[in-house]
């Protein structure tokens, strides 16, 4: 039985940039945590949609931040306007599946969690066999490495965002950044599902897009610039 809760603790924010075409699947699973009375608030920190995408992001109840294009600068900007003492970021073509509303309230019941942090389970929205290795890799990633997707979303709770030093204005690699100083023995990964457009894996393809990835990551590691590889992400 769903828990209701007697005083919304959940601000979500959502990154998106032109993503009319997938935003409301995403706004609509959101309503679980609103009929739980789990939301307190939607945000979309959008950097500079040229699309429908602000139209319908209104449209369904959730305020609005509009600034330059950033995935890091969009996160800090939704974060620092979120009032709820638990924070959940989103990327704009990420569906949480059912039952995620009562995952996160047991996670957030728990006082342990007050220095943890949690994400979902990756699933690419394509029955396409290799998809299926895709999701492996992001969860091997994740439990061994500590390094998961952003695409997996990340509930926090405010203080320890505040205490961990947050998100950080970078145009790439803002996820990995902040889930390495919350460390890989402080995060938390729930089994529901956070399915996630399979579209750069299409488009990029199967094999060639995650070595891309890869290749950045390393790059990263071994200290090039954020701005750079943001340029040869593409």
């Amino acid at each position: 039985m769903t828990r209701v809760m007697d005083t919304p603790l959940l601000s979500i924010v959502i990154l998106a940039r032109n993503a009319a075409g997938t935003l409301p699947a995403v706004l609509t699973a959101l309503d679980e945590g609103r009929r739980t009375g789990l939301v307190r608030e939607i945000l979309l920190a959008d950097g500079g949609s040229t699309d429908f995408t602000v139209r319908r992001a209104e449209a369904a109840g959730a305020e609005v931040l509009v600034g330059p294009a950033g995935r890091g600068a969009q996160l800090v900007a939704g974060a620092a306007r979120a009032v709820g003492p638990w924070l959940l970021f989103l990327h704009a073509d990420t569906v949480l599946a059912p039952g995620w509303a009562e995952a996160a309230t047991a996670f957030i019941a728990d006082p342990a969690n007050k220095t943890q942090a949690a994400v979902f389970r990756l699933e690419l929205d394509d029955a396409y066999p290799r998809a299926r290795r895709i999701e492996r890799l992001a969860r091997w990633r994740g439990r061994t490495l500590g390094l998961p997707y952003g695409d997996q979303g990340l509930l926090i709770g405010a203080d320890f965002y505040r205490d961990v030093g947050g998100y950080r204005p970078l145009p790439l690699m803002e996820d990995v950044d902040f889930v390495r100083r919350i460390g890989r023995d402080r995060l938390v990964h729930l089994e529901v599902a956070a399915k996630t457009s399979a579209e750069r894996y299409r488009a990029g393809g199967w094999w060639l897009r995650p070595l891309r990835n890869l290749s950045i990551l390393a790059l990263y590691f071994a200290g090039v610039p954020p701005r750079i590889l943001r340029r040869l992400y593409g």
